[in-house]
């Protein structure tokens, strides 16, 4: 064995050693967990879920490692509404695997848990919800409570799956071209309709002020004509003269012919 040789088999035993340190332990990120898996043991380590870093085990051993950060997916739906129409739902669902419960989540569905479990019934649920709804219901008014019902519907289904769903949310929605303009016609017409209502309302209102304010005015007139009497004109009259007697200008009066006649005062000037 030459020199150069010799100087490269230390070399080659720290490589060895490095691969076989690298081989006998498994890197578990941030925000993921990990469940231990003893091949010529029991297989899956029950009641110990490990932590974050690096976990040291035998090379023919191994760690599955979970991620429990909230996760998002996105699913385009294709369902029915009550009438058979069909609907496209553009859904984003947050979930996450429960944490404490990865020893059981990994020996019943395992690691491909969202397309195994969450995916499918997301769609049989999508399906069942929807199909209770008509698709004007669904376009406008219904969307945030068809939402909700998925969720809670899958939140029953996943939980004894140990899987977490935090929200369903409805993202876009696509019906047939003919029934979104049909609907669209609908709801302007319903708005058309609102908004005829309330010019009614309002000229009703404005009627039945001027109807308030004339009898009003005819109340005010009846109350001054009752309280107006041939003696008190007269007597205002004849107030009215002493006035103007008793005024400096020179004066003319001409005294009326009848009983209830005033007198009528011409100036000189």
């Amino acid at each position: 064995m030459t020199r150069n040789q010799l100087m490269l088999m230390p070399l080659l035993f720290i490589l060895i050693f490095v691969s076989g340190i690298a081989g006998c332990g498994t890197q578990i990120p941030s925000g993921h967990r990990g469940v231990f898996y003893f091949k010529f043991g029991d297989g899956t380590e029950m009641g110990k879920i490990y932590s974050e870093g690096f976990n040291w085990h035998l090379p023919w051993n191994n760690i599955f490692v979970y991620k429990i950060q909230l996760d998002e997916r996105r699913e385009d739906l294709h369902v029915l509404s009550s009438d058979g129409a069909s609907i496209g739902l553009e859904v984003t669902i947050w979930f996450r695997p429960i944490y404490d419960k990865l020893d059981s989540l990994q020996i019943t569905v395992g690691p491909n848990y969202y397309n195994i479990a969450v995916s499918p019934a997301l769609r049989g649920v999508g399906r069942s919800v929807v199909g209770k709804f008509k698709p004007e219901e669904i376009y406008s008014t219904k969307r945030e409570e068809i939402a909700n019902e998925i969720l809670h519907e899958l939140q029953g289904l996943m939980n004894d799956k140990f899987i977490s769903v935090e929200n369903v949310i409805i993202r876009n929605i696509s019906l047939p071209p003919k029934i979104t303009e049909a609907i669209n016609a609908k709801l302007e017409a319903s708005q058309d309709a609102e908004k005829m209502e309330f010019v009614i309302l309002k000229e009703t209102k404005e009627a039945e002020r001027k109807r308030i304010e004339a009898k009003g005015i005819a109340d005010f007139q009846k109350i001054v004509a009752s309280g107006v009497t041939p003696s008190l004109l007269t007597w205002k009259g004849i107030e009215a003269t002493q006035r103007l007697a008793e005024s400096p200008n020179t004066k003319i009066i001409i005294f009326g012919n009848s009983k209830d006649g005033l007198p009528i005062i011409l100036d000189t000037k």
